[in-house]
C-alpha cells in the first residue's frame, strides 16, 4: 500500500498488535447507507460501531429533508428522492470538512473493475491503490442487485484497501455531481467506509492529526469498534477536535481544542448527566433543532420541527454561557476576583466601584464566590426563553435490535418544558430523558409507544 494509505489506516484504525485489525470489527463497518423499508427517511445500522458515521449523516439528512424540502410528507420518499437527499447530505459534510477549497475534494471509490458486485473481485490478484486515474468505472450494481448490508467473506481488510481509487475534484459543483454519480457505491458494500475515507482525505490527514488531542488515538477503537468523539466532531463541525466544550482551554500549559462556532446540528451526551464532561453552547444550541444523542456505546438522533428551540441566543443565555466559560469545572460559581472579567465580557458596566457594589450584593456573606443563579437574576431578571410549552418530538435509533419488532422507525412523542417551580407530575426517569435534561433541566417526555426509545 502507498505511504498515504498507511498513514490513513494508522489514523483510522491505529496500529493494532498481533494480526492487525480484527476481522469482526472490520466486518461491522462494511455496510453501506441503506434506508429502512419501514421508515423511508431513516438509515439502518446493522451492527454496533458505524453509528459514529451513520448518526451524523442521519442528522444532516433530517435537516435537509425537514427544512429544505417543500412538502409536509417528510417521512415519505421515493428512491430517486432518497438518492438526491443522501448525496446532497454527503456533499454537504464533505464541503464542511474541506480545509482549503483550493486543494479540492477527495472521493474514495472502488478502483476500475473492483466493485464487490463484480465477479472480477474474487478472481483477480489485489492491485496497489492508484490515485488520480482518468475515470473510475461506474459503481452501479445490476438492476436486480440490492445493496448488500455486509461484504462477501473474501473481501477482508487487506483486500478492501488494495482495490480503492482516489479521485480529486476541484469545484463544489463537480463534487456534487461526482457524489451523485457514485450513489450506488455509498449505499452498497462498504459505502460507510468509502465516505469516511473521502472525508478524511478531503480534510487532510495532517490537519486531522493537528486537531486531535492525542494523535495516537485512532478514529475507530481497534478493540470495540466504536468511533471516537473526534470522528463525530469531524463529521458534525468539520473539525476533528476531541472535546465538546466551547473554544480552547489551557490545562497544565497545554492547549485543549474545543468547538469554535455554532454547529448546524447539535450533540448531547448521557456522559454529561454523569458529570464526565460538559457540552458547550455551540453544540448544545445548534442552528437546527436536531441533536445527536450519545450514550456510553451508541449514537441516536432526537429532533423536532420546532425552530423556536434554536432561536437566536437570548441575553440571559449568552450571560450563562460566558459565566460558565469562567467556570470550567461547572461548579455553578466563580471566584469573586473574576466577576469584573465576566461583566466586561458581557459589555456590562465594569467600573471598579460598581463591580465592588455588585460583589457586596451577590456575596453578602463575603465567601469570595459569585453564584450563577443570583448573577443572572441581578442582570437578566424575568427573561422569557421563548420556548413553547409543548412540541412534537421524534427519536431515531438506527439499530434494528433497538427498535420495536426490529423495525427501524421514528418514535414519536411530545416534549413539555416546565419551569423549575412547576409542581406538575414528573414522568419516568430514562436515559433519553437524562440526556435531554443536560439542555432542558425540566423537560418531560410523553411517548406514543408503551416504552421509551432506547439510547443504545
Amino acid at each position: 500500500m502507498s505511504e498515504l494509505n498507511k498513514e490513513m489506516l494508522d489514523l483510522v484504525w491505529g496500529r493494532p498488535s498481533g494480526e492487525g485489525v480484527s476481522a469482526s470489527i472490520f466486518r461491522r463497518w462494511t455496510q453501506g447507507f441503506v434506508f429502512s423499508e419501514y421508515e423511508h427517511t431513516a438509515l439502518e445500522q446493522f451492527e454496533g460501531g458505524p453509528c459514529a458515521v451513520i448518526a451524523p449523516v442521519q442528522a444532516f439528512l433530517l435537516k435537509n429533508i425537514l427544512f429544505n424540502r417543500e412538502t409536509s410528507h417528510w417521512r415519505q420518499m421515493e428512491e430517486e428522492e432518497q438518492k438526491t437527499a443522501l448525496c446532497s447530505t454527503l456533499s454537504e459534510i464533505l464541503e464542511s470538512a474541506c480545509a482549503s477549497p483550493s486543494t479540492g475534494f477527495c472521493l474514495v471509490t472502488w478502483a476500475k473493475g473492483k466493485c464487490p458486485h463484480s465477479s472480477k473481485l474474487a478472481k483477480t490478484q489485489p492491485q496497489p491503490q492508484t490515485q488520480d486515474m482518468p475515470e473510475p468505472e461506474s459503481s452501479r450494481p445490476p438492476q436486480d442487485q440490492q445493496p448488500t448490508a455486509l461484504t462477501t467473506e473474501d473481501l477482508g481488510f487487506e483486500r478492501f484497501h488494495s482495490v480503492l481509487h482516489k479521485r480529486t475534484v476541484l469545484s463544489v459543483s463537480d463534487l456534487r455531481e461526482e457524489v451523485l454519480s457514485h450513489y450506488h457505491s455509498w449505499r452498497g458494500c462498504c459505502g460507510v467506509l468509502l465516505f469516511l475515507y473521502s472525508v478524511i482525505l478531503t480534510k487532510g490527514i495532517e490537519n486531522i492529526r493537528n486537531e486531535i488531542q492525542d494523535p495516537t488515538e485512532p478514529l475507530i477503537d481497534p478493540v470495540h469498534g466504536h468511533g471516537s468523539q473526534s470522528l463525530v466532531n469531524l463529521l458534525v463541525t468539520g473539525h476533528a477536535v476531541s472535546n465538546v466544550w466551547d473554544g480552547d482551554r489551557e490545562c497544565s500549559g497545554m492547549k485543549l481544542h474545543g468547538i469554535h462556532k455554532q454547529a448546524s446540528v447539535g450533540f448531547l451526551t448521557l456522559m454529561e448527566s454523569l458529570r464526565y464532561c460538559k457540552v458547550g453552547t455551540f453544540l448544545k444550541s445548534p442552528k437546527f433543532p436536531i441533536w445527536i444523542l450519545g450514550s456510553e456505546t451508541h449514537l441516536s438522533v432526537f429532533f423536532t420541527k420546532e425552530m423556536l428551540l434554536v432561536g437566536p441566543e437570548s441575553p440571559s443565555e449568552q450571560a450563562r454561557r460566558v459565566f460558565q466559560s469562567f467556570d470550567p469545572e461547572d461548579n455553578g460559581f466563580i471566584p469573586e476576583s473574576l466577576l469584573e472579567d465576566v461583566m466586561k465580557a458581557l459589555d456590562l458596566v465594569s467600573e471598579p466601584e460598581y463591580v465592588n457594589l455588585v460583589k457586596s450584593k451577590l456575596d453578602p456573606e463575603s465567601l469570595g464566590i459569585i453564584l450563577l443563579g443570583p448573577f443572572l437574576l441581578e442582570f437578566f431578571p424575568d427573561q422569557d426563553s421563548g420556548i413553547p410549552d409543548s412540541f412534537p418530538v421524534y427519536h431515531y435509533n438506527g439499530l434494528k435490535q433497538s427498535n420495536h419488532k426490529e423495525r427501524v422507525e421514528y418514535v414519536e412523542g411530545t416534549a413539555v418544558v416546565l419551569g423549575f417551580e412547576d409542581p406538575m407530575v414528573r414522568t419516568d426517569d430514562t436515559p433519553v430523558k437524562r440526556c435531554l435534561q443536560t439542555k432542558w433541566p425540566y423537560i418531560e417526555l410523553l411517548w406514543t409507544t408503551n416504552r421509551s426509545p432506547s439510547l443504545n
